[in-house]
């Protein structure tokens, strides 16, 4: 009798816990944000902003996280944006960010319309605000000089290894306040402002690949590396400063 109660109830089990459809899911040991959102079939970042995490997305074993999920509308005729946006009971503002519509935001009969997943806040304690970005290595190579103090041998950063034409990434996101093709020492050089006085710097660069004023993210290519300026080999000068006072990367970089 147990054994038939069971299989009545795996069906209801399986569902329960389908990665494609289940909108709430329990962290467990070994699961990263990233592998849940695969799974999902969501971004990371939606479920990210429906739960409240911030950078670098940890998620603990046994926390319950939200899992957004969309829908779509086939428009019908004499619906508006306004009455499709009260049916679902989603901000039309919402819809048209969805879709990319513009004003004056027409919709027109067979017209598919994703409607956005919304979800509860997240009544978790406040965290609190973090003014010092997560840095992380913008390549992969080792470091073939370290961080030396200001002097008449000083070296404001670290120098890494690297190929001709390898990806250099940004650390942090961030604004492009500076990207020259010649800044004399350092040849070819991008500096990415993070805010609140934190900034970092790409040198030696063959190739410039994002423009003054760019908005990039974490792991974005900024460039390629190279040996410009006064390099003698193919490396990548990364250095960090904090109101324009140099700051050892190897404080800041993750562990290898």
């Amino acid at each position: 009798m147990k054994r038939l109660a069971l299989l009545a109830l795996a069906p209801i089990l399986v569902a329960a816990g389908n990665p494609a459809t289940e909108t709430e899911h329990v962290v467990t040991e070994g699961e990263t944000l990233g592998g849940i959102a695969n799974r999902a079939g969501v971004p990371a970042s939606v479920i990210a902003a429906a739960n409240g995490l911030v950078e670098p997305y940890n998620v603990r074993v046994g926390k319950t996280l939200a899992i957004p999920r969309q829908r779509v509308h086939l428009v019908k005729e004499g619906e508006t944006g306004f009455s499709i946006a009260v049916r679902y009971g989603v901000d039309f503002d919402l819809i048209a960010i969805a879709n990319g519509l513009e004003e004056p935001y027409t919709i027109a009969p067979g017209q598919k319309l994703i409607i956005p997943a919304v979800v509860a806040a997240p009544q978790s304690a406040p965290q609190q605000a973090r003014t010092e970005p997560y840095f992380r290595r913008p390549h992969d190579g080792a470091t073939l000089l370290g961080f030396q103090r200001a002097g008449d041998k000083g070296h404001e950063g670290i120098d890494i290894a690297a190929q001709p034409g390898d990806m250099v990434r940004a650390s942090a996101s961030g604004s492009v306040v500076y990207a020259q093709e010649d800044s004399g020492r350092f040849g070819r050089l991008v500096v990415i402002d993070h805010g609140n006085g934190w900034r970092t710097r790409y040198g030696h660069l063959s190739r410039i690949t994002v423009k003054l004023g760019d908005v990039v993210k974490t792991g974005e290519r900024i460039g390629l590396a190279g040996s410009a300026g006064e390099a003698t080999r193919t490396e990548l000068h990364f250095d960090i400063l904090k109101n324009n006072v140099p700051v050892d990367p190897a404080q800041k970089l993750p562990q290898r």
